[in-house]
């Protein structure tokens, strides 16, 4: 089961008590006091592990423990430190204080370890505290408490690619089609009921990773439909794929400016993401229409249909790409990269759709 949002609370180990001991030895008169010091209480850690992607693992309300520190021993022995507690999630997850809602650690590149709570020392033993006036103490510190706190996590995924799209606009089945990933497909709304995501290879050598989240509908950043749950997992990709349906009841120009208008909503920084149009089931429209709707549509963006290609998109069919762009002069950000109709069913202009979301994905990786 895919989770996303998991309260827990976390507690470091407390500190071992030291030793009230003293020394006994055959022929050693008056042995003076080797109480050794109590152990460390062990340190609370997050670690990030791409070979994880979901927070299901944490279990409703769980408390995490660190070990306690042991405590000290005669013979000046000091007791063995708590084993330090790594607590293992998915890269793009936030760990947030419950209390005040602060970002305490944004966890991003597989292999991040970050300490959040430190274990309670370990008390003294009563050798610590032998002077000239009181050689024979009988009394020695307890360890200090470990520190607790009450977390919120919450899983933001990360990729290059957002698709984004009205339910059953054929998202699921385009990233089944790019990707190593196999969403459930089916012809129906909503099918899609969790993010998915999948590596798309360019090659032998080179990939890149597209996410694919639930349908979004009007209204979804204030909670209708799937709304927020899921849009804050496009939050971090860098590119968004809008996907608008050829052949669906809702006008062509209604889905785009409802779905840019969502995405801004929920998000500034989503609202200045380089973005492309994929228009989608040309399959099913009639051949002899769809010059005319992805013309009409291309007028409505007040863009012009390219008349040829270096990515082999289908030339009878009309589309746009932006032929300039690249990592030192850019392109015109407020205008999508491409616009372009697409068949997952038939593969129609899928090749050159990959290669197109790549060359924008090294251009947005170069301009970091």
């Amino acid at each position: 089961m895919f989770t996303d949002n998991v309260e827990l609370t976390v507690s470091s180990g407390k500190g071992g008590p030291g030793c009230v001991a003293f020394r006994r030895e055959k022929f050693v008169l008056n042995g003076g006091p080797n109480g050794g010091d109590g152990g460390r209480g062990g340190d609370i850690w997050f670690k990030c592990d791409n070979n994880t992607h979901t927070l299901s693992h944490f279990q409703r309300k769980m408390h995490i423990k660190a070990d306690n520190g042991q405590p000290g021993e005669s013979s000046n022995m000091t007791g063995k430190s708590g084993a330090k507690k790594v607590i293992v999630v998915p890269p793009g997850t936030q760990i947030i204080d419950a209390e005040t809602d602060e970002v305490l650690i944004d966890m991003t590149e597989d292999g991040q370890e970050v300490m959040l709570l430190e274990g309670g020392k370990g008390g003294l033993g009563n050798t610590h505290f032998k002077s000239s006036t009181n050689q024979r103490p009988t009394y020695a510190q307890p360890g200090e408490k470990g520190k607790s706190k009450n977390l919120k996590l919450e899983l933001k995924l990360i990729a290059d690619v957002g698709l984004v799209g009205f339910p059953n606009v054929g998202k699921s089945t385009l990233i089944s089609t790019v990707s190593n990933a196999r969403p459930e497909i089916a012809n129906y709304e909503f099918t899609t009921l969790t993010p998915k995501l999948g590596q798309v290879n360019i090659g032998d050598y080179e990939s890149f990773i597209m996410a694919d989240i639930p349908g979004i509908i009007g209204g979804a950043h204030e909670g209708k439909g799937l709304g927020i749950q899921f849009l804050r997992h496009i939050e971090r990709t860098k590119i968004l794929l809008f996907m608008i349906d050829l052949a669906s009841y809702r006008d062509l120009k209604e889905q785009y400016e409802v779905l840019r208008e969502e995405v801004g909503a929920f998000s500034q920084n989503l609202a200045h993401n380089k973005y492309a149009i994929a228009l989608t089931r040309v399959d099913i429209v009639p051949q002899e229409e769809i010059a005319e709707l992805v013309g009409g549509f291309l007028e409505l963006l007040g863009l012009k249909a390219t008349s040829h290609s270096d990515l082999d998109f289908d030339p009878n069919i009309p589309f746009f790409i932006q032929k300039t762009a690249d990592a030192t002069l850019g392109y015109e950000q407020t205008l999508p990269y491409f616009v372009v109709p697409i068949s997952s069913a038939t593969h129609k202009n899928i090749e050159p759709l990959k290669n197109a979301l790549f060359h924008l994905v090294q251009v947005t990786r170069e301009q970091k």
